[in-house]
């Protein structure tokens, strides 16, 4: 009795798998198990790599993808989709560089440029940062858009040159290389098209497998909250923190995510060209007070990185090792040899002002007194985009001199007619609407507002763990 069942059992689990069942399956509620959820992710991957012999309709695929937003995904489910992800191309292995390779990862922002100061820091302090980066998503900027704005920098970098970089400098930041997790192209594509985003369980595997990829020891997570964070309900952001640590931890990477303010932009210039100048100008040293957020979150994500590295004792003690390579030169060392690496011209940095040559630049001024009282960073991000400096669809230009620079910032005192933000856009033509957008997000109040955390919560892995066993999704 006991052998027929085991070979019933057996041939339940070699039997054949077809996608309407798991459609349907998950569509009703079901969970489906990793060997499952591993034939979807293969047949994603199989429709990224032309000949390949057995994809999967993307109509079928957009169908589970709904049926997943929809119904969400249980833990297990997550993990499975994570690691199959991560394993459905070719990976990268530091090892050979002799360091801990320790990355960041943000959920996104305006004016996010915190990638130029904390990857050549922690490089400084002696660990590996191979930071595989994207483009202009939505309302938020790019990592590579900017990086690109450097006459002959190179993103596009193979697996052996990303190597090559990062043990000339200790850090390298690309971009995905066709082979490396070809499942999150396509699916991640289809959820951009199918208003299927904005899924913990998604985001979490789509973020994950490429720097679970990557052969990480060790990531920092800056999940943002407020009103320019893609999940805005602070539950849900804290929710998206904790997945991502316990999974990330499961799979044997060393995980803390922070959640930090995006209800203003971060540092004092949104764009491309104009975030690389404002990054640079941190690395030499100097601090204008409108840039110190950027400087202050970049020093605490760095001072995590270093920790989990195993650099410093503890996250404090990281932060001052941080902020010690940002004072002595040898952070700005590492990012100009980095961009040299990969092709980039820094003579650029010598005069920036000379090689920023926008198309138009209008002076926006306060249109009433009053304090800052709010701003509505995802409108502000939109009006970012519409100088020019974002794309409205993959593939699309940007300008690398568009952008927006602001002179003040919330909780600051404006005087009617003074000046609270410098418009660069590509044409004329482009300035009415994001000044439109600006006034719109920008609220002026006869009070100031209460001052927000930087940091408003940290997610190691036994909080995350305690956090999702009370969770109700």
């Amino acid at each position: 009795m006991k052998q027929s069942e085991s070979s019933a059992n057996e041939n339940i689990i070699a039997a054949p798998l077809h996608v309407i069942d798991l459609i349907r399956k998950k569509r009703d509620g079901g969970f489906l198990d990793a060997r499952e959820i591993a034939f979807l992710v293969s047949g994603a991957a199989d429709n990224s790599i032309p000949g390949a012999a057995s994809p999967i309709p993307l109509e079928q695929l957009s169908a589970w993808l709904m049926a997943a937003w929809l119904r969400g995904l249980s833990l297990d489910e997550t993990r499975s989709l994570t690691l199959a992800m991560r394993d459905s191309g070719e990976k990268f292995s530091p090892a050979r560089l002799g360091k801990v390779a320790v990355d960041k990862h943000s959920t996104g922002g305006v004016g996010d440029k915190t990638s130029f100061l904390v990857a050549p820091i922690a490089a400084a302090c002696g660990l590996a940062v191979p930071m595989i980066s994207g483009r202009a998503l939505g309302h938020t900027g790019g990592t590579l858009d900017k990086l690109e704005s450097i006459p002959g920098f190179r993103t596009a970098l193979s697996l052996q040159e990303f190597e090559t970089v990062l043990a000339h400098c200790g850090a390298s930041i690309v971009s995905q290389t066709p082979a490396l997790v070809p499942a999150d192209r396509v699916l991640y594509a289809l959820r951009d098209r199918t208003a299927t985003v904005e899924s913990p369980g998604l985001i979490c595997a789509s973020i994950l497998s490429k720097k679970l990829a990557a052969g990480l020891n060790a990531l920092v997570l800056d999940v943002k909250t407020g009103s320019g964070a893609f999940l805005r309900n602070r539950e849900d952001a804290e929710y998206l923190a904790a997945l991502m640590v316990a999974t990330a931890e499961a799979a044997g990477t060393r995980t803390v995510a922070l959640l930090t303010d995006m209800g203003q932009p971060l540092g004092r210039a949104a764009g491309n060209w104009i975030e690389l100048v404002e990054s640079v100008e941190l690395l030499r040293g100097h601090r204008p007070a409108e840039s110190e957020d950027l400087r202050e979150l970049s020093l605490i994500l760095a001072g995590w990185m270093i920790h989990l590295g195993g650099k410093a004792e503890s996250a404090q003690t990281g932060r001052r090792l941080a902020e010690a390579a940002l004072e002595d030169g040898s952070a700005l060392a590492i990012f100009f040899r980095m961009i040299e690496a990969q092709g980039g011209d820094t003579a650029v940095f010598s005069n920036p002002a000379d090689f920023h040559k926008p198309g138009a630049t209008q002076v926006l001024n306060a249109w009433e007194t009053g304090y800052i009282f709010e701003m509505d960073t995802t409108k502000i991000g939109w009006a970012v985009q519409r100088t020019g400096a974002g794309r409205e669809k993959a593939g699309e230009p940007v300008d690398p001199h568009a952008g927006i620079l602001f002179h003040a910032r919330r909780g600051a005192h404006v005087e009617e007619g003074q000046p609270i933000a410098t418009l660069y856009a590509t044409t004329p033509a482009l300035l009415p609407e994001p000044i439109a957008l600006l006034k719109a997000a920008i609220l002026v109040s006869d009070t100031p507002p209460q001052p927000v955390e930087l940091v408003s919560r940290i997610f190691t892995r036994e909080i995350a763990e305690a956090f999702l066993q009370n969770a109700v999704r």
